[in-house]
């Protein structure tokens, strides 16, 4: 009886595995930048806009909560002081979007004094931030 030589079989090169965790790194990466993004303003609960879109640019977010109190972006002030540290801002850099991030339990008159505020200290980029609207909703 006669025994056949051993034959090591060939290497090779799994690829079903390998495209397996190149596809879980790029969800963890897509996920974990995600997660990087900052919103500088404070939390507010924002009203609807059919037609609301972002854009990046550099900002400054003054906000008005629903008990009336006032942050640019998460530093709180008085009203007093809003005027100066928005100059600040602007003085570093004159083309910063200031975006006006009011509560919608608040009187429109909040609101138009923040524009007023934006627009003597010279701002020359001013928006309202909102949330879209449901479809099918009010």
């Amino acid at each position: 009886m006669r025994i056949a030589p051993y034959q090591p079989k060939k290497a090779r090169i799994e690829i079903v595995p390998m495209i397996d965790t190149i596809f879980f790194l790029l969800v963890f990466f897509m996920m974990a930048s995600l997660a990087m993004t900052t919103m500088r303003g404070m939390p507010v609960n924002l009203p609807k806009a059919a037609q609301a879109q972002s854009r990046p640019v550099d900002k400054v977010v003054l906000t008005l909560t629903a008990d009336g109190r006032y942050y640019v972006d998460r530093e709180p002030v008085t009203f007093e002081q809003i005027r100066p540290a928005l100059r600040e801002v602007l003085r570093r850099n004159p083309d910063t979007a200031v975006v006006i991030n009011c509560d919608q339990s608040q009187r429109v008159k909040g609101l138009v004094e923040l524009a007023d505020e934006a627009k003597s200290c010279g701002a020359r980029l001013l928006t309202i931030a909102t949330s879209p609207k449901e479809e099918g909703g009010s």
